[in-house]
């Protein structure tokens, strides 16, 4: 199966490793260039706990020093799992999706609403979880530490490997990867080539951009699930 996936290199290489070694074809079509931002190093004693809902928050942290033992929330396994590969052993994984990682805070025993709370994200998110948690009581400071840029060029190795190789199946994991995609499909005129691929999207809004561009061939999934996706193909 011709597999397409979005996501950048760092988020996606063990997820084409495992697709390749099944046999599938992949193609990888990064829609975002994600980059640290320069901010001064984060003073942890300051923060009882940190939220992350991106792998690459995690990438792009920078600290006075290290505290492996602190508390960390992650929006699913994914990100769990690097956060852990950082050092950090007191973790507690949502379901993969901000609104169930904002009722666990919310109903976590290891907090109280005098406890603060660092959100580290990038420019670009399509949430206001800090905005959410503040109005619950919470004291909590947003920290951007990685920005996002959309890519607007499809090299013609990759071009070549899809026109002879239409994708099966995409999996796109934010809104503004959706958009990217649709549009680098415009620009070189390879949508014709994908009206019978399956979109998986990895959210209701992610769909609707689809939706909204005239795709039909929808569905939503939730990260860690594309191997299972894929045997029900």
């Amino acid at each position: 199966m011709n597999v397409l996936i979005t996501r950048p290199l760092l988020d996606s290489e063990d997820l084409m490793g495992k697709l390749f070694s099944l046999g599938h074809k992949i193609i990888h079509v990064p829609t975002l260039k994600i980059s640290p931002i320069k901010i001064n190093p984060i003073n942890p004693e300051k923060y009882d706990a940190f939220i992350f809902t991106s792998a690459n928050a995690i990438r792009s942290l920078k600290l006075l020093k290290d505290d492996k033992n602190k508390l960390c929330f992650c929006v699913g396994s994914i990100t769990e799992k690097i956060v852990r590969q950082q050092g950090y052993t007191n973790t507690i994984s949502a379901g993969g999706t901000v609104n169930a990682l904002k009722n666990i805070i919310l109903n976590s025993e290891n907090l109280d609403k005098k406890n603060f709370l660092a959100y580290l994200c990038g420019d670009n998110i399509s949430s206001e979880l800090d905005q959410e948690l503040l109005k619950e009581g919470f004291q909590i400071e947003k920290i951007i530490n990685y920005k996002s840029e959309i890519i607007e060029e499809l090299n013609e190795d990759t071009r070549n490997l899809i026109i002879n190789h239409p994708p099966d199946i995409i999996f796109v994991y934010s809104k503004r990867s959706a958009q990217s995609f649709i549009e680098l499909t415009k620009k070189y005129s390879l949508n014709g080539l994908m009206t019978g691929s399956r979109v998986m999207c990895i959210s209701e809004k992610v769909l609707n951009v689809f939706k909204q561009a005239g795709w039909r061939n929808l569905e939503i999934f939730e990260a860690g699930e594309e191997l299972i996706k894929l045997d029900k193909i």
